[in-house]
């Protein structure tokens, strides 16, 4: 495999890592909206769903070149609202 191969097949493989980092991301980032929606509407939510998807963009970031991301707690969400509240 020259050089050229080489660079080719791993900007393949951080840009195929990355995307699928992105993808997780985006599911968390929905999977909290969810939760501070029914936060702020006084239905009780959980962060379970959360985390599950938290722990495998940890997993993910193992094997590459992805950010983490911290497990989220309700007292985050709650807070979260708190906060927006005050503006």
């Amino acid at each position: 495999m020259n050089v050229h191969e080489a660079i080719t097949k791993h900007s393949r493989k951080q840009h195929e890592h990355l995307q699928t980092f992105q993808e997780l991301d985006d599911e968390r980032e929905r999977l909290i909206q969810e939760a501070v929606d029914r936060c702020v509407r006084g239905e009780p939510f959980t962060t379970e769903a959360i985390n599950r998807v938290t722990a495998r963009i940890i997993e993910h970031a193992k094997n590459g070149i992805s950010p983490l991301r911290q497990f989220v707690s309700e007292e985050m969400i709650q807070d979260y609202i708190a906060r927006l509240q005050e503006k």
